[in-house]
């Protein structure tokens, strides 16, 4: 039996499942980057979108002709180009013709092509579409030979791998797409501008990206806008990524009720209208956002608008803070500057963009050229033998006439005049009326023209100088036909950070805090002004052995410096203290700021500013004083605080006051005595430090207040005693003494009126409000209480009750920033 040989099967080799799986999805992932999701650097386009361009070509769907049926020119993209169905095919068609996602559509519509406002396009039966005149230079001299072609999916036709893109669309309309682990976001500019751009990288190679932004200032968005700062934009330029924080066009107008509208009529690229007005009925009603009567849809025709009708008491610039730190009225647009280079991803600077563009024009003219050079040398080889046929007009239509067939004319046209094949064929197809009729000067001219083009074109090829003269030469015309204004308007400041304090109308507060810990703020106008020994109205609901301490007036954008008696210090913000009602309690204060045990609450600074400098003059109960330079609080507060002022163990700090460091220093004792001192006898200290004697203290008695006045303060000093009773007494009648001494009688101490529980510094024009232990607070005018002298006993002010006691007092004074 004879030997039979089977052919050698190789052994197959075992591969990991991890090691397939990481090969085949990395082949999957570099298709989808380069065949779907990144625009090519060159003509900015991804294959559906240069497919559909290259279909309406083949129509001759130009602007001049009538729209075709977008059915029509996505069936026949589809068979051609783009075998991937019209549910990806048509979006794509729809977003290269709408006019607030492209800034300069590419594809000129007809029909219902969707709205800004989200809702979707007509089906593509009934929509009709054209190239625009951008989507037409995308293509100019595609037939010149001046790109690469390859196979289409079938191998039936031939498709450009890139277009001739005279347009720069890939800056000028931009780009967004997401591939496998990485995405592209390239913001769209002014044609004009990239045009000037394009033009001064010609003429200086080594341009920066500074000077090139002085020709292209930034984006610039199909639906006009702000840009907010120029740092993002910069960095996007320099490093091809960067935040750029878009803003939409927002004004306060009033209202012929007396209130005020936030109108809106523009808004951030890419944000829907629908959406916008949903974030803020959505925030209204939530609660979120305040201020807010109505809210209405005013758009037509002629352009955007959006009302935000406010309510009376609004303050329209707090709203419109609101809008654009809540709502997409203020958003960013991340750039990523991430396109195809050769078939490569990657990230590009604005003059690599511009750079690669360049590069890409200069090889569609170089080829265009030599496209054309072959044209002219194929016709005058064709004229030269015309003119060889009209020199011996004769002898060729007897040698034509004698042929017996084409074949054999042509041949005796060869032989005889020695003429190619393609000049003897020329000939004989010529009808006898053109040869009878040939006119020699009109072919010697032609002939004459041709060699001029001739040495023109390879001028051009020979010379790269010319060849970038005709990209300027393109750009002018470009910016001169296609150029128009810019729309996002560009601020320089910065977009910072929306504070809360933005957010929150200023207005006066009244502040109240209990013996317990318990506080609370309240718009100052709840309480309204009465007459002296008036009862007052209900402050806080009672809390059994819980009484009010502390009572000041501050602002809402204050930052309230918070002293405890253990001298540390806490910083908080005047807002986030909760409002309450007249008759609340109010919140735990251990809620806001995080007390160490056995710590309260004695003394609040209001600090509008700390630039404002200065400093803070501090009182304990033992009439210690300190001065320190106010700036030395301006630090990120530990969350349980700093130490303010060191104190000893049978001591606690009880008054804080700012001052300009040029004041006198009056302190009050609960005996009814008085001293008063220059501040400049208190050096300043560090927060660390004790500080100095300010009174000497006779038996049993403590400081009840401290009050920081002029050198030359011509006002009264208001003294409440604990029964409800008050007087008045000029200044000037307490001299200006050295510190550390026993003081002077300030009010004559009785059963009736009983200890000194309070003062302040007042005028007539002044108001004072005063709370009781039962939680009841007044407010009267000054000019209500007389003048008296130092030692007396004073007049009622407030009406008690019995066994009620006047536990704080305070001075109403609006914007004030600290309390003396």
């Amino acid at each position: 039996m004879a030997q039979v040989d089977l052919p050698l099967v190789a052994e197959a080799e075992p591969i990991g499942i991890d090691q397939e799986m990481s090969e085949s999805y990395l082949a999957y992932a570099m298709h989808t980057i380069v065949d779907r999701a990144l625009p090519d650097v060159r003509d900015g386009l991804k294959p559906s979108q240069r497919r559909l361009l290259l279909t309406m070509n083949d129509l001759h769907l130009g602007p001049e002709v009538a729209h075709r049926k977008c059915a029509k020119i996505v069936g026949d993209c589809m068979g051609q180009y783009h075998p991937h169905g019209e549910i990806v095919i048509y979006p794509t068609l729809v977003r290269m013709a709408q006019d607030f996602n492209a800034r300069y559509p590419l594809v000129d519509p007809q029909g219902n092509f969707g709205t800004v406002d989200g809702h979707p396009p007509g089906a593509m039966r009934y929509t009709e579409a054209r190239m625009s005149a951008y989507g037409v230079e995308m293509l100019a001299d595609i037939d010149k030979e001046t790109v690469d072609t390859q196979p289409t999916f079938d191998e039936e036709h031939q498709e450009a791998v890139v277009l001739p893109s005279r347009f720069p669309n890939l800056l000028c309309n931009g780009a967004a797409g997401i591939a496998v682990g990485m995405a592209t976001n390239i913001p769209p500019h002014n044609v004009a501008e990239v045009c000037d751009a394009l033009i001064y990288l010609l003429d200086h190679p080594d341009a920066t990206p500074k000077s090139l932004m002085r020709h292209i200032s930034g984006p610039d968005f199909p639906t006009g806008g702000m840009i907010l700062g120029l740092k993002g934009i910069r960095e996007a330029y320099e490093t091809g990524r960067g935040a750029i924080t878009m803003q939409g066009r927002a004004v306060i107008e009033p209202l012929s009720s007396g209130r005020n509208a936030i109108l809106i009529t523009e808004l951030p690229y890419q944000v829907s209208k629908t959406s916008l007005i949903e974030q803020i009925v959505n925030l209204y009603e939530s609660k979120r956002l305040d201020g807010i009567a109505a809210v209405r849809d005013e758009t037509d025709r002629k352009g955007l608008r959006v009302v935000v009708e406010l309510r009376r008491e609004a303050n329209p610039n707090v709203v419109l803070n609101q809008l654009y730190k809540r709502t997409l009225l203020r958003t960013p647009f991340n750039v990523y500057s991430l396109a195809l280079v050769n078939g490569v991803p990657r990230t590009l600077t604005l003059a690599q963009m511009l750079q690669y563009w360049f590069g890409h024009r200069r090889d569609v003219i170089v080829r265009r050229t030599s496209y054309l050079l072959r044209q002219q040398e194929a016709r005058l080889h064709i004229v030269a033998g015309l003119l060889v046929a009209a020199d011996h007009i004769d002898a060729v239509v007897a040698l034509i006439r004698k042929s017996k067939d084409r074949a054999a004319a042509r041949a005796a046209l060869q032989a005889r005049f020695k003429l190619s094949e393609r000049q003897a064929q020329a000939i004989i197809e010529m009808v006898l009326g053109q040869l009878t009729g040939l006119d020699q000067s009109r072919l010697r001219q032609e002939a004459k023209d041709l060699k001029a083009d001739i040495a023109y074109l390879k001028k051009v090829l020979a010379n790269p100088g010319l060849v970038t003269d005709l990209v300027k030469e393109d750009l002018r015309e470009l910016k001169r036909r296609l150029g128009d204004e810019r729309r996002t308007r560009i601020l320089p400041d910065e977009a910072d950070d929306i504070s809360m304090e933005d957010l929150i109308a200023e207005e006066d507060m009244v502040v109240t805090i209990t013996r317990d810990g318990y506080v609370k703020r309240l718009p100052l106008d709840t309480y309204r002004a009465q007459q002296r020994g008036g009862r007052g109205v209900v402050a806080l609901t009672k809390k059994e052995e819980d009484t009010v301490e502390h009572l000041f007036v501050a602002t809402t954008h204050h930052t309230l410096l918070c002293f405890t008696n253990q001298g540390r210090v806490y910083r908080l913000k005047a807002y986030q203290v909760p409002v309450a009602s007249r008759q609340a309690r109010g919140t735990p204060i251990i809620n806001l700021v995080q007390l160490e045990p056995q710590e309260k609450i004695r003394a609040f600074v209001p600090v509008h500013s700390f630039e404002m400098g200065g400093y803070l003059v501090m009182a304990t109960s033992k009439g210690i004083v300190k001065k320190t330079a106010l700036e030395e609080y301006d630090t990120p507060l530990k969350t349980r605080g700093i130490i303010g002022i060191s104190v000893e163990k049978d001591d606690e700090l009880q008054w804080v006051k700012w001052t300009d460091g040029k004041q006198h220093i009056v302190l009050i004792t609960h005996g009814g005595y008085a001293v008063r001192f220059n501040e400049p006898a208190v050096r300043p200290m560090g927060r660390n430090a004790r500080g100095v004697i300010g009174i000497r203290l006779r038996k049993e008695d403590y400081l009840v207040g401290m009050l920081v006045v002029a050198p030359k303060d011509k006002r009264d000093m208001l003294v409440v005693s604990e029964k409800g009773l008050g007087k008045r007494t000029k200044l000037t009648q307490y001299r200006c003494k050295g510190r550390g001494i026993k003081g002077v009688r300030t009010l004559q101490i009785t059963k009736k009126n009983g200890p000194v529980v309070g003062v302040q510094v007042v005028e007539e024009d002044d108001e004072l409000m005063a709370l009781s232990s039962e939680g009841v607070l007044i407010r009267t005018p000054v000019r209500d209480i007389r003048q008296s002298s130092r030692a007396t006993q004073g007049v009622k002010l407030v009406a008690l009750p019995p066994g009620a006691t006047v536990r704080a007092v305070t001075k109403v004074v609006r914007g004030a920033v600290n309390g003396g």
